[in-house]
């Protein structure tokens, strides 16, 4: 039985994608401890994992429009120091006491990296959207042209990582999605999604999503009118947009269409006005229980909400909230999945139009039904446990080469 440490910051679209390998790899008799936020300590609880919760906070709003800036990118580097700065005493005491056989670490963890530099176990990366290498890079795709790289901001943001790395003695460059590339890393998307997928060598191992438990969730069923499914929702992070829902209502509120409208925390009925008798409104819904009978998804297009959208064969209609959601919304498109919205599009007439000839596209539906067999046989959390434990075996198969080799035999 082996023991694993699991990071992640405290945000759905991080770690929903990893909850089926928690529970895959506890199946198999192995110990998961899961660091994280207080927000998400119950759901990896419920996954089979021993909580370790971190001070964490979600993720900065920095990036909460269209807009990818250097001083944006500066202030979630430094939200992502100081969280290092707060968590790693913690995980250090925790991991030191009770050493971990791996540490799997959010792509975006920079915490994860150097705790298993500091404790001399393996380094797996878990990442839950576009992967990146020495020749793609995510951040790289998303800078403007005008991007800023020598904004005083950005270039302070990067001396306090470095001072970060320096001050714990580094064998590694811990940078998120800019760093070291582990020797194993787990993508949560096909190959045939990621940008740039025949550039990924054996370190890259594309299982795709899973939903583990998830997919066995109820909670919710269509109506016994018939009617298709419009799914809508902007996630769990980037919500707070009363006046998109309010633009949903008056598109579709009447319409042949049954509406799930997931609104989030922030937005109540009352600021809404009046709900159309075809439209339900809630905070949240159990997703897959809701895709599962979509006729088409109106998403955000966060890469989780993305794929169990495509497990799951439903069309999808992106009104990205930020920019790594457009660059999944636009590659959704460009494989024919879908449809990114335009700001002329963004009109009651406009977005039921767009809906309307996505439900009614045969040519997406047969994208939409290949990519579905694609997804569904990546091999999942079980391939992922599969290449876990394949690695470590490699590396104390190795460890023991050296150690008889090294070794002193005498009379």
């Amino acid at each position: 039985m082996k023991h694993f440490a699991f990071v992640s910051p405290p945000a759905y679209g991080h770690v929903n994608p990893t909850l089926p390998l928690v529970e895959e790899l506890v199946e198999r008799g192995h110990r998961v401890s899961y660091a994280t936020g207080e927000a998400l300590i119950r759901t990896v609880t419920d996954a089979g994992a021993a909580p370790v919760p971190l001070p964490s906070e979600p993720p900065s709003n920095a990036l909460n429009d269209m807009r990818f800036t250097a001083d944006g990118l500066a202030a979630i580097l430094r939200d992502v120091v100081a969280d290092t700065r707060a968590e790693l005493p913690i995980l250090l005491d925790v991991f030191g006491a009770d050493r971990p056989d791996a540490v799997c670490h959010d792509l975006m963890s920079l915490s994860g990296p150097i705790l298993a530099d500091k404790l001399g176990v393996p380094n797996i990366a878990l990442v839950p959207m576009f992967a990146g290498n020495e020749t793609f890079s995510l951040s790289r795709v998303l800078m403007p042209e005008t991007f800023d790289a020598n904004h005083p901001d950005l270039v302070e943001a990067s001396q306090r990582m470095a001072a970060l790395a320096t001050e714990f003695e580094l064998g590694i460059d811990p940078r998120p999605l800019e760093g070291s590339v582990p020797d194993l890393n787990l993508v949560a998307i096909p190959r045939e999604f990621q940008i740039a997928g025949d550039s990924f060598d054996e370190r890259f191992v594309f299982v795709g999503p899973s939903l583990g438990s998830r997919e066995q969730v109820r909670g919710w069923e269509p109506p016994a009118d018939g009617r298709p499914v419009l799914f809508v929702s902007l996630g769990t992070a980037f919500n707070d947009r009363p006046d998109f829902f309010r633009l949903c209502l008056e598109a579709f509120g009447g319409t042949e269409w049954h509406v799930a409208m997931a609104v989030g925390e922030h937005v109540t009925r009352d600021d809404l006005g009046d709900v159309p008798a075809n439209v339900d409104v809630r905070p949240f819904f159990p997703q897959p229980a809701v895709l599962r009978h979509a006729s088409v998804f109106l998403t955000h297009a966060g890469m989780n909400s993305t794929m169990e959208a495509l497990y799951f064969g439903v069309p999808l209609v992106a009104a990205p909230q930020v920019p790594e959601q457009r660059v999944n919304a636009q590659r959704a498109e460009e494989l024919g999945l879908g449809r990114c919205l335009t700001a002329d599009d963004m009109t009651a007439t406009g977005l039921r139009s767009v809906v309307t000839e996505i439900h009614r596209d045969d040519r997406v539906r047969a994208n939409l039904a290949r990519m579905r067999e694609i997804v569904r046989n990546c091999g999942g959390a079980r391939l992922g446990a599969d290449r876990i434990e394949a690695h470590l075996d490699a590396r104390t198969a190795g460890s023991e080469k050296i150690s008889r080799h090294s070794g002193v035999s005498g009379d």
